[in-house]
């Protein structure tokens, strides 16, 4: 036996990753972060995470989401079934068929076909939580996904003026700065799957994604909130690029984490996610034109705050703006998932 037989690999202790949003953001992060899951039992220094259970807001009502929601009385499939085809194995085949929207056809165009078997196989299971474990199933996903809750919630908005919008759409679409959200009916119960996953994480992630339509709706089921306060694990929020007309308008990083404490009443987050590269002037003033600007990173705040960050080059710049999936990975594998994975 010679002395290379005799090398054992580096031991891994599995890392349990929970990613919390909706969205793009999310998707972004678990499509990355699904390449480095392992097998069951067989975590490496390569694929160190365990479990991947995403999180997903249920609060959408535009678009297919929104007329299968209100015609099917079932939960809003489109972010699920995003997040379904970024974790998915073979993203090319079965996640272009389940991400295909019918161009044309009465009360058929503007579907996706993902949306539309969600919708089927919760009719046919009676119960939308376990059409997302099917389909997850059909796609081979590596990971979980869980709504934020069962119930059908509605998201609310009461406006600086005092002015009360409903429905995420709408509020997306209003231009008046926010002062709360709140979901109707207000105190809706989570999945116990999702209660047992945060209370074992090693990792809970939130972001980044829309603040008050796709980070708060899921921080405002009560019990779910409670378990992120009290878990012993690194909790990181991944701060947005730019701030978004009305919603978030002149937000620093900080103003985010304010406003997520506003209403959870609970200090979330050990460590924050900052990107430190600059955006081209070309693209600010495009932004800029849409009252959109790039967050301040507000270093001191966060310090006041008691917050640590890491920041990284995790800007891409192509037409838009957005999170540079593979660094942003990177940075999130080695500041994070190997720390834990190394004991």
């Amino acid at each position: 036996m010679n002395d290379h037989s005799k090398r054992r690999s580096p031991s891994v202790r599995p890392v349990r990753v929970v990613a919390l949003g909706g969205g793009t953001g999310l998707s972004a992060v678990l499509r990355g972060l699904k390449e480095h899951v392992a097998e069951r039992g067989k975590s490496s220094p390569v694929r160190p995470i365990a479990d991947l259970t995403a999180v997903v807001t249920v609060t959408d009502d535009g678009g297919s989401s929104g007329r299968l929601r209100r015609e099917y009385r079932v939960l809003p499939p489109g972010d699920i079934r995003n997040c379904m085809v970024a974790l998915s194995k073979d993203e090319h085949l079965l996640g272009e068929l389940f991400q295909y929207r019918f161009p044309a056809g009465r009360g058929l165009a503007g579907h996706s076909f993902g949306n539309l078997f969600l919708t089927a196989l919760s009719n046919i299971t009676g119960d939308f939580p376990r059409a997302v474990q099917v389909s997850a199933q059909v796609l081979a996903i590596r990971g979980r996904i869980f709504p934020s809750t069962a119930q059908n919630v509605t998201l609310e908005a009461v406006l600086e003026d005092g002015t009360r919008v409903a429905g995420e759409t709408s509020i997306s679409r209003s231009r008046k700065r926010i002062a709360t959200v709140r979901l109707v009916p207000r105190r809706v119960q989570p999945l116990p799957e999702v209660i047992k996953a945060i209370r074992e994480a090693d990792l809970i992630l939130v972001g980044p994604g829309s603040l008050y339509t796709s980070i708060l709706p899921n921080l405002l089921v009560e019990k779910m909130v409670d378990a992120i306060a009290g878990s012993k694990a690194t909790r990181v929020y991944i701060a947005n690029l730019m701030t978004q007309p009305g919603e978030t308008r002149h937000y620093s990083v900080a103003d985010h984490v304010h406003a997520i404490q506003k209403h959870t009443r609970k200090p979330l987050f050990d460590f924050v996610v900052i990107n430190q590269t600059p955006v081209s002037p070309r693209l600010l003033r495009r932004y800029k034109a849409d009252g959109a600007e790039p967050v301040d990173p507000s270093f001191g705040e966060l310090e006041r705050l008691g917050i640590r960050y890491v920041t990284g080059d995790l800007l891409q710049q192509d037409g838009v703006v957005r999170h540079n999936q593979e660094r942003l990975t990177n940075l999130l594998l080695e500041k994070f998932v190997r720390r834990h994975a190394r004991g």
